[in-house]
């Protein structure tokens, strides 16, 4: 059955991004993947064909708003769910290394189902906390750009994620709606864990009422070791 992919190419048209056919298909794939594993596992809320082009594959692309990818080798996507924004990049930038990390193994099965099956190559699923494998010396302050949708405040998230970024490299958390208060509570956050907040990009997702906002956090000092504390203690009771 042909699907209208108009919506998708109108989105990728404005963010600059050309598919090849292959990619396309790898992105209709990913697609079938995820209703398919959906009906028998909670993965996304969102079912709907042209929804989830928009909502979370245009999404996870729009960070191209905020970075050139072409610069970034390494990748690390800290609870990446069903694998936003972490497999859209890896399509879109194969040149990408990327990790994808959630604290749920059953997601796990399914991203390496995703991967297997869109014949996709450097990128590694693994099961875990953000707290315990930052902590791991293959994983910390190993990569150039940290990205994350998870839903945390952003003092938590900078604590999850910034020891996985590299000094030089950047933190870019996807964020919703007005942030300015969440912005202003983790500015102590981010600059104990060795950030520097650099520029907020505030836009409305193409097509969409949807306000998304990146946060630029350039890692420039090493992450103090007693960070990230012991798992759950990020949530918590995050640095104020």
């Amino acid at each position: 059955m042909k699907r209208n992919t108009e919506v998708f190419a109108h989105g990728l048209k404005k963010l600059n991004l050309t598919l090849s056919e292959k990619q396309l298909q790898q992105f209709l794939d990913y697609y079938d993947c995820l209703v398919e594993w959906n009906s028998f596992m909670n993965l996304t809320a969102i079912t709907d064909f042209e929804e989830v082009l928009v909502k979370h594959f245009l999404d996870s692309l729009a960070i191209v708003n905020a970075v050139d990818l072409n610069q970034v080798s390494t990748v690390i996507d800290i609870g990446t769910g069903a694998g936003f924004p972490g497999i859209p990049l890896k399509i879109v930038f194969p040149h990408l290394k990327v990790t994808l990390l959630d604290s749920l193994n059953k997601r796990i099965k399914f991203l390496q189902e995703v991967i297997d099956r869109l014949g996709l190559c450097d990128i590694d699923p693994i099961h875990g906390r953000a707290e315990d494998y930052a902590r791991q010396e293959p994983y910390r302050e190993q990569y150039d750009l940290c990205v994350s949708r998870a839903v945390a405040n952003l003092s938590s998230l900078s604590e999850y994620c910034l020891p996985y970024v590299k000094k030089g490299g950047h933190f870019i958390p996807y964020k919703s709606g007005k942030i300015e208060e969440e912005l202003e509570q983790s500015k102590k956050a981010i600059h104990t864990l060795g950030g520097n907040l650099e520029d907020t990009i505030c836009f409305q997702l193409a097509d969409t009422d949807m306000e998304r906002s990146f946060v630029i956090i350039k890692k420039t000092a090493a992450t103090p070791k007693k960070y990230p504390r012991k798992a759950g203690l990020p949530a918590k009771e995050p640095i104020l």
